[in-house]
Protein backbone atom coordinates (compact mmCIF):
# COMPACT_ATOMS: atom_id res chain seq x y z
CA UNK A 1 0.00 0.00 0.00
CA UNK A 2 1.32 3.46 -0.78
CA UNK A 3 1.77 6.12 2.07
CA UNK A 4 -0.85 8.29 3.56
CA UNK A 5 0.57 11.12 1.84
CA UNK A 6 0.69 9.51 -1.63
CA UNK A 7 -3.03 8.62 -0.69
CA UNK A 8 -4.29 12.17 -0.13
CA UNK A 9 -3.02 13.40 -2.97
CA UNK A 10 -5.36 11.36 -4.99
CA UNK A 11 -8.36 13.16 -3.91
CA UNK A 12 -6.85 16.71 -2.17
CA UNK A 13 -3.85 18.80 -3.46
CA UNK A 14 -1.17 18.95 -1.55
CA UNK A 15 0.30 22.69 -0.83
CA UNK A 16 3.22 22.98 0.95
CA UNK A 17 3.42 25.55 3.81
CA UNK A 18 7.01 26.69 3.94
CA UNK A 19 9.32 29.12 2.23
CA UNK A 20 12.39 26.33 2.49
CA UNK A 21 12.91 25.22 -1.35
CA UNK A 22 14.58 22.50 -0.04
CA UNK A 23 11.47 21.09 1.25
CA UNK A 24 9.81 21.75 -1.45
CA UNK A 25 11.90 19.90 -3.57
CA UNK A 26 11.65 17.31 -1.31
CA UNK A 27 7.77 16.70 -1.41
CA UNK A 28 6.92 18.05 -4.57
CA UNK A 29 3.67 19.59 -3.86
CA UNK A 30 1.40 21.34 -6.48
CA UNK A 31 1.70 24.66 -4.43
CA UNK A 32 3.41 26.71 -1.89
CA UNK A 33 2.20 29.56 0.45
CA UNK A 34 4.28 31.88 1.98
CA UNK A 35 3.53 34.49 5.08
CA UNK A 36 5.48 36.70 6.82
CA UNK A 37 6.80 34.32 9.45
CA UNK A 38 7.65 32.25 6.96
CA UNK A 39 9.69 34.75 5.22
CA UNK A 40 11.40 35.70 8.33
CA UNK A 41 12.38 31.90 8.67
CA UNK A 42 13.56 31.51 5.16
CA UNK A 43 15.89 34.60 5.47
CA UNK A 44 17.65 33.19 8.23
CA UNK A 45 18.83 30.20 5.79
CA UNK A 46 22.09 30.69 4.34
CA UNK A 47 21.36 29.82 1.28
CA UNK A 48 18.92 32.74 0.81
CA UNK A 49 21.51 35.27 1.30
CA UNK A 50 21.89 36.07 -2.33
CA UNK A 51 18.14 36.79 -2.52
CA UNK A 52 18.62 39.62 0.34
CA UNK A 53 21.31 41.38 -1.08
CA UNK A 54 19.13 41.07 -4.80
CA UNK A 55 16.48 42.40 -3.01
CA UNK A 56 18.26 45.22 -1.28
CA UNK A 57 20.09 46.06 -4.31
CA UNK A 58 16.82 46.71 -6.27
CA UNK A 59 15.30 48.58 -3.43
CA UNK A 60 18.36 51.04 -3.51
CA UNK A 61 17.70 51.98 -7.01
CA UNK A 62 13.64 52.79 -6.77
CA UNK A 63 14.20 55.68 -3.84
CA UNK A 64 16.21 57.75 -1.72
CA UNK A 65 14.06 57.47 1.34
CA UNK A 66 15.71 54.25 3.70
CA UNK A 67 11.84 53.55 4.90
CA UNK A 68 10.71 53.41 1.25
CA UNK A 69 13.90 51.06 0.78
CA UNK A 70 12.87 48.81 3.55
CA UNK A 71 9.47 48.31 2.47
CA UNK A 72 10.31 48.04 -1.31
CA UNK A 73 13.02 45.21 0.00
CA UNK A 74 10.48 43.47 1.86
CA UNK A 75 8.01 43.17 -1.41
CA UNK A 76 11.05 42.32 -3.82
CA UNK A 77 12.15 39.65 -1.68
CA UNK A 78 9.03 37.88 -1.49
CA UNK A 79 8.65 38.29 -4.99
CA UNK A 80 12.73 36.87 -5.40
CA UNK A 81 11.83 33.71 -3.04
CA UNK A 82 7.86 33.31 -4.63
CA UNK A 83 9.80 33.07 -8.28
CA UNK A 84 12.42 30.74 -7.23
CA UNK A 85 9.80 28.72 -5.48
CA UNK A 86 7.52 28.48 -8.90
CA UNK A 87 10.68 26.42 -10.15
CA UNK A 88 9.84 23.64 -8.23
CA UNK A 89 6.09 23.75 -8.16
CA UNK A 90 3.80 23.09 -11.05
CA UNK A 91 0.73 25.53 -9.63
CA UNK A 92 1.21 28.64 -7.69
CA UNK A 93 2.32 30.37 -5.04
CA UNK A 94 0.88 32.31 -2.27
CA UNK A 95 2.30 35.67 -1.17
CA UNK A 96 1.05 37.97 1.61
CA UNK A 97 0.47 41.56 1.42
CA UNK A 98 1.41 43.49 4.52
CA UNK A 99 -0.44 42.14 7.74
CA UNK A 100 -0.26 46.28 8.82
CA UNK A 101 -2.86 46.66 5.82
CA UNK A 102 -5.51 44.51 6.69
CA UNK A 103 -8.23 47.27 7.89
CA UNK A 104 -6.68 49.73 4.79
CA UNK A 105 -9.06 48.54 1.16
CA UNK A 106 -7.44 50.70 -0.89
CA UNK A 107 -3.44 50.29 0.43
CA UNK A 108 -4.33 46.54 0.25
CA UNK A 109 -5.49 47.03 -3.44
CA UNK A 110 -1.96 49.08 -4.09
CA UNK A 111 -0.03 46.63 -2.51
CA UNK A 112 -1.29 43.76 -3.97
CA UNK A 113 -1.21 45.12 -7.74
CA UNK A 114 2.43 46.20 -6.82
CA UNK A 115 3.23 42.66 -6.19
CA UNK A 116 1.90 41.60 -8.85
CA UNK A 117 3.56 43.77 -11.38
CA UNK A 118 6.80 42.93 -9.25
CA UNK A 119 6.12 38.98 -10.63
CA UNK A 120 5.15 39.81 -14.08
CA UNK A 121 8.49 42.16 -14.46
CA UNK A 122 10.31 38.83 -13.40
CA UNK A 123 8.84 37.08 -15.90
CA UNK A 124 5.73 35.05 -13.94
CA UNK A 125 2.23 35.14 -14.84
CA UNK A 126 -0.26 36.66 -12.67
CA UNK A 127 -1.97 32.96 -13.16
CA UNK A 128 0.38 31.67 -10.67
CA UNK A 129 0.53 33.73 -8.21
CA UNK A 130 -2.44 34.04 -5.20
CA UNK A 131 -2.58 37.32 -3.24
CA UNK A 132 -2.82 36.61 0.38
CA UNK A 133 -4.93 39.20 2.65
CA UNK A 134 -6.06 38.82 6.25
CA UNK A 135 -9.95 37.90 6.23
CA UNK A 136 -11.17 41.61 7.46
CA UNK A 137 -14.29 42.74 5.78
CA UNK A 138 -11.34 45.59 3.95
CA UNK A 139 -9.17 42.34 2.82
CA UNK A 140 -12.24 40.74 1.59
CA UNK A 141 -13.81 43.62 -0.62
CA UNK A 142 -10.72 44.39 -1.92
CA UNK A 143 -9.90 40.94 -2.88
CA UNK A 144 -13.35 41.33 -4.70
CA UNK A 145 -11.79 43.94 -6.46
CA UNK A 146 -8.84 42.13 -7.43
CA UNK A 147 -10.40 39.08 -8.57
CA UNK A 148 -12.79 41.07 -11.22
CA UNK A 149 -8.78 42.83 -12.34
CA UNK A 150 -8.05 39.01 -12.92
CA UNK A 151 -5.84 39.00 -10.11
CA UNK A 152 -6.71 35.84 -8.24
CA UNK A 153 -6.75 36.06 -4.25
CA UNK A 154 -6.08 33.41 -0.74
CA UNK A 155 -8.04 34.61 2.03
CA UNK A 156 -5.84 33.75 5.23
CA UNK A 157 -6.40 33.95 9.42
CA UNK A 158 -10.03 32.75 8.46
CA UNK A 159 -11.58 31.43 11.54
CA UNK A 160 -15.49 31.76 11.65
CA UNK A 161 -18.74 31.13 9.27
CA UNK A 162 -19.40 34.48 8.67
CA UNK A 163 -16.04 35.05 7.12
CA UNK A 164 -16.23 31.90 5.18
CA UNK A 165 -19.42 33.14 3.70
CA UNK A 166 -18.26 36.77 2.77
CA UNK A 167 -15.49 35.27 0.59
CA UNK A 168 -17.72 33.44 -1.01
CA UNK A 169 -19.91 35.74 -2.22
CA UNK A 170 -17.40 37.70 -2.31
CA UNK A 171 -15.76 35.33 -5.35
CA UNK A 172 -12.55 35.10 -3.64
CA UNK A 173 -10.52 32.06 -5.53
CA UNK A 174 -9.21 30.73 -2.01
CA UNK A 175 -10.20 30.81 1.57
CA UNK A 176 -7.04 29.20 4.37
CA UNK A 177 -9.46 28.32 7.10
CA UNK A 178 -6.65 27.86 10.36
CA UNK A 179 -7.55 24.15 11.67
CA UNK A 180 -4.79 24.23 14.72
CA UNK A 181 -5.15 27.73 15.89
CA UNK A 182 -9.11 27.01 15.86
CA UNK A 183 -7.82 24.10 17.89
CA UNK A 184 -5.53 26.43 20.74
CA UNK A 185 -8.30 28.84 21.10
CA UNK A 186 -10.55 25.84 22.21
CA UNK A 187 -8.18 24.02 24.81
CA UNK A 188 -7.53 26.88 26.05
CA UNK A 189 -10.47 28.45 26.65
CA UNK A 190 -12.50 25.12 27.95
CA UNK A 191 -9.56 23.16 29.14
CA UNK A 192 -10.49 19.97 26.96
CA UNK A 193 -8.33 17.62 24.90
CA UNK A 194 -10.59 16.59 21.52
CA UNK A 195 -10.13 13.55 19.49
CA UNK A 196 -9.32 14.53 15.64
CA UNK A 197 -13.67 13.73 15.13
CA UNK A 198 -14.47 16.59 17.57
CA UNK A 199 -11.46 19.03 17.07
CA UNK A 200 -13.13 22.55 16.58
CA UNK A 201 -11.33 23.09 13.41
CA UNK A 202 -12.10 19.92 11.71
CA UNK A 203 -15.56 20.85 12.34
CA UNK A 204 -15.32 23.99 11.04
CA UNK A 205 -13.41 23.51 7.55
CA UNK A 206 -16.13 20.63 7.35
CA UNK A 207 -18.94 23.18 7.47
CA UNK A 208 -17.46 25.47 5.61
CA UNK A 209 -16.72 22.72 2.64
CA UNK A 210 -20.00 21.26 2.94
CA UNK A 211 -21.56 24.83 2.84
CA UNK A 212 -19.60 25.46 -0.51
CA UNK A 213 -20.33 22.59 -1.95
CA UNK A 214 -24.01 22.47 -1.33
CA UNK A 215 -24.77 26.23 -2.77
CA UNK A 216 -22.09 25.74 -5.69
CA UNK A 217 -19.28 28.10 -4.63
CA UNK A 218 -16.20 28.16 -6.48
CA UNK A 219 -14.36 29.23 -3.94
CA UNK A 220 -11.53 26.26 -2.87
CA UNK A 221 -11.31 25.45 0.32
CA UNK A 222 -7.65 25.12 1.76
CA UNK A 223 -7.47 23.80 5.53
CA UNK A 224 -4.13 25.32 6.96
CA UNK A 225 -2.72 26.01 10.16
CA UNK A 226 -2.49 22.15 11.41
CA UNK A 227 -1.39 20.48 14.65
CA UNK A 228 -0.97 16.63 13.68
CA UNK A 229 -1.81 14.62 11.08
CA UNK A 230 -5.43 13.25 12.64
CA UNK A 231 -6.39 16.95 11.72
CA UNK A 232 -5.52 16.24 8.03
CA UNK A 233 -6.88 12.47 8.21
CA UNK A 234 -10.00 13.97 9.11
CA UNK A 235 -9.90 16.55 6.31
CA UNK A 236 -9.22 13.83 3.67
CA UNK A 237 -10.68 15.18 0.42
CA UNK A 238 -10.76 18.78 1.19
CA UNK A 239 -10.16 20.83 -2.36
CA UNK A 240 -6.42 21.85 -0.83
CA UNK A 241 -4.70 21.26 2.56
CA UNK A 242 -1.53 23.27 3.08
CA UNK A 243 1.12 21.06 5.18
CA UNK A 244 4.45 22.05 7.05
CA UNK A 245 7.15 20.05 5.91
CA UNK A 246 7.50 18.12 9.37
CA UNK A 247 3.52 16.85 8.87
CA UNK A 248 3.95 15.99 5.22
CA UNK A 249 7.31 13.76 6.55
CA UNK A 250 5.07 12.43 9.03
CA UNK A 251 2.63 11.43 6.49
CA UNK A 252 5.27 10.38 4.09
CA UNK A 253 6.15 7.74 6.39
CA UNK A 254 2.94 5.90 7.29
CA UNK A 255 1.72 2.83 5.46
CA UNK A 256 -1.71 3.12 6.85
CA UNK A 257 -4.67 3.13 4.85
CA UNK A 258 -6.56 7.03 4.52
CA UNK A 259 -9.85 7.34 3.83
CA UNK A 260 -11.80 10.21 2.05
CA UNK A 261 -13.64 12.10 4.78
CA UNK A 262 -14.84 15.30 2.85
CA UNK A 263 -17.02 14.62 -0.60
CA UNK A 264 -19.33 17.04 -2.63
CA UNK A 265 -22.82 16.56 -2.63
CA UNK A 266 -24.46 16.58 -6.14
CA UNK A 267 -27.58 18.07 -4.73
CA UNK A 268 -26.66 21.90 -5.03
CA UNK A 269 -29.38 24.67 -3.89
CA UNK A 270 -29.66 28.47 -4.21
CA UNK A 271 -26.98 30.88 -2.39
CA UNK A 272 -28.99 32.70 0.94
CA UNK A 273 -28.78 36.32 0.83
CA UNK A 274 -25.41 38.13 0.99
CA UNK A 275 -24.20 39.29 4.64
CA UNK A 276 -23.83 42.69 4.89
CA UNK A 277 -21.02 44.29 6.52
CA UNK A 278 -23.45 45.23 9.96
CA UNK A 279 -24.19 41.38 10.04
CA UNK A 280 -20.16 40.00 9.46
CA UNK A 281 -19.34 42.50 12.09
CA UNK A 282 -21.83 41.31 14.33
CA UNK A 283 -20.99 38.03 13.62
CA UNK A 284 -17.54 38.62 14.34
CA UNK A 285 -18.24 40.52 17.79
CA UNK A 286 -20.47 37.24 18.65
CA UNK A 287 -17.53 34.68 18.24
CA UNK A 288 -14.65 35.41 20.63
CA UNK A 289 -12.40 32.70 19.30
CA UNK A 290 -12.84 34.73 15.38
CA UNK A 291 -11.91 37.60 16.86
CA UNK A 292 -8.85 36.99 19.10
CA UNK A 293 -7.23 34.59 16.28
CA UNK A 294 -7.64 37.07 13.76
CA UNK A 295 -6.59 39.63 15.59
CA UNK A 296 -3.09 37.91 16.96
CA UNK A 297 -2.40 36.37 14.28
CA UNK A 298 -2.65 40.05 11.98
CA UNK A 299 -0.72 41.04 15.40
CA UNK A 300 2.12 38.37 15.00
CA UNK A 301 2.23 38.32 11.04
CA UNK A 302 3.14 42.18 11.37
CA UNK A 303 5.58 41.63 14.08
CA UNK A 304 7.54 39.10 12.06
CA UNK A 305 7.32 41.39 8.75
CA UNK A 306 9.19 44.50 11.56
CA UNK A 307 11.67 41.88 12.17
CA UNK A 308 12.57 41.29 8.13
CA UNK A 309 12.51 44.99 8.16
CA UNK A 310 15.22 44.80 10.92
CA UNK A 311 17.42 42.47 8.89
CA UNK A 312 16.87 44.27 5.35
CA UNK A 313 17.43 47.58 7.13
CA UNK A 314 20.64 46.66 8.24
CA UNK A 315 22.02 45.79 4.71
CA UNK A 316 21.01 49.15 3.27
Amino acid sequence: MSNKLSQLKEFTTIVADTGDITAIKDFLPQDATTNPSLMLKAAQIPEYAPFLDQAVAWAKTQSNDKDQQILDAGDKLAVIVGTEILKYVPGRISTEVDARLSFDKEATLAKARKLIALYEEAGVSRDRVLIKAASTWEGIKAAEELEKEGINCNLTLLFSFAQAQACAEAGVYLISPFVGRILDWYKKSTGQEYTAETDPGVVSVTEIYNYYKQHGYNTVVMGASFRNIGEIEQLAGCDRLTISPNLLEELKKDEGKLERKLVPTTDVKPAPAPITEAAFRWAMNEDAMATEKLSEGIRNFAADQRKLEVTLASML
